[in-house]
């Protein structure tokens, strides 16, 4: 018997995935746990695995295009059906916006052929892209209508394109656009007479240059910028600073490096050294919940990763029982696979603190923002030559400071200073970090 695939929330809280590809083809069967297709996130590519052995009958949606979450994507049927067979009523095909899609037209605009601008596509009901639409009920998808509150439109003005006449992200597009191209009132012309008296002048006539550039928003930088707003708002967030004496640690490194093995980075240490302060103060290793703080079993710590679309947080599991070659070949490995848009939904989940080190772009210290549920986020800074008081005297030596931002729901100032303290130390006693 036939059945509809819908589109997965592959992440929590998502409302549209990019179908990025189908690994079977129509007509072509497929067994149980065996990749159907591949959805792209705002942060990852995730496979869509059958169920059930079968066969795809047929496909709704085009690869690259964005389909909003729940809505049909193909029709599958049962091992050795033909693809002939009737298929379930899929009148309530996806919202999908192509790939490549033209740039929507003005609202009012006519083509080339007179029919209305952002009406319904060929046998579409009647009237379901009309503009003021008063006293009838609008539908409208979350994102289209959140999107239309945004930019400052009624979403009973805006054509829909959809099903039924169903308002869409691309329409809001098509109306923002369309605002933003209006013809603004031209300025007064002069007449014949106000040419004769006017003196005339050696001014060159002004060309007048756009004051500014709009970048459209990925689907990644609303992903964060939604992330960090939530983390701001809900998460009471201090901050602990700290200094550590980084002359030991970069000897360490570069013996460690001395071998045929995988390089070892002074990030990589770093991480080990985290993973090593929450083993000995379990309290940090927690993530908030609405109902209990969770105390984790083991430490799986998040390493931010700058990419050209965006920052991305890989997570790291078990961290306290790696070796440090294992840890920087894992993530070496992550971060080519995040420049490169290969991570999976899951490798970026959970963790209870994330590393970000800026200390390679020279900046000596920062603070950075938590990512929640995890309970604490470490910013370091660069290693640089400062002088120290050592025995009474002042010294040249090598320090690297950090900036430790903390949520306060599920972790005190105490908990927080004493991991800060065992962390600082680690620094300054690596082969501690090693055990």
């Amino acid at each position: 018997m036939a059945r509809v695939l819908r589109m997965p929330e592959v992440a929590a809280g998502a409302i549209q995935a990019i179908l990025r590809g189908w690994a079977v083809a129509a007509g072509a069967p497929f067994g149980k746990g065996e990749v159907i297709a591949t959805v792209e996130t705002d942060k990852a590519v995730v496979e869509v695995e059958a169920e059930e052995a079968g066969v795809l009958l047929r496909t709704l949606v085009e690869e690259g295009a964005t389909v909003e979450v729940g809505a049909p994507i193909a029709v599958l049927g049962t091992p050795g059906e033909p693809p002939g067979t009737p298929v379930p009523d899929v009148a309530d095909a996806p919202n999908v916006t192509p790939a490549a899609e033209a740039p929507p037209a003005p609202v009012g605009a006519l083509p080339a052929d007179g029919s209305a601008a952002g009406g319904p596509p060929p046998g579409g009901p009647p009237g379901s892209g009309q503009a003021g639409r008063t006293g009838e009920r609008v539908f409208t998808s979350p994102l289209a209508r959140r999107l239309a509150k945004e930019a400052g439109l009624r979403v009973e003005d805006i054509p829909g394109s959809g099903p039924n006449g169903r308002v869409v992200r691309r329409d809001v597009e098509a109306a923002v656009a369309a605002s933003a191209k209006a013809p603004r009132t031209p300025a007064p012309t002069n007449t014949p007479a106000d040419i004769e008296t006017r003196a005339p002048t050696n001014t060159p006539a002004r060309t007048e240059t756009p004051a500014y550039t709009e970048i459209p928003h990925t689907p990644m930088r609303r992903a964060i910028a939604a992330r960090l707003t939530e983390s701001k708002r809900t998460a009471p967030h201090f901050y602990l600073r700290g200094t550590a004496g980084a002359d030991a640690l970069l000897a360490t490194r570069a013996q460690l490096n001395q071998g045929g093995g995988p390089r070892v980075s002074v990030n990589d240490l770093i991480v080990k050294a985290a993973a090593h302060a929450h083993v000995q103060v379990p309290a940090m290793n927690v993530t908030w919940t609405d109902t209990a703080v969770r105390a984790h079993a083991q430490v799986d710590i998040a390493v931010a990763v700058a990419t050209p679309g965006g920052l991305l947080t890989p997570v790291l599991r078990a961290v306290e029982r790696a070796p440090v070659s294992l840890v920087a070949t894992t993530l070496r490995e992550y971060g080519e696979r995040a420049r490169t848009g290969r991570l999976r939904q899951d490798e970026l989940e959970g963790g209870t603190l994330t590393v970000t080190n800026l200390g390679m772009h020279g900046t000596e210290e920062f603070a950075a923002i938590v990512n929640p549920p995890q309970a604490a986020i470490l910013a370091v800074g660069a290693a640089r030559q400062a002088p120290v008081v050592q025995d009474g005297a002042v010294v040249a030596a090598t320090v690297l400071t950090v900036t430790l931002s903390v949520d306060h729901r599920p972790v005190d100032g105490v908990v927080a200073a004493e991991w800060l303290r065992v962390f600082l130390s680690l620094l300054e006693n690596p082969l501690a970090i090693l055990a």
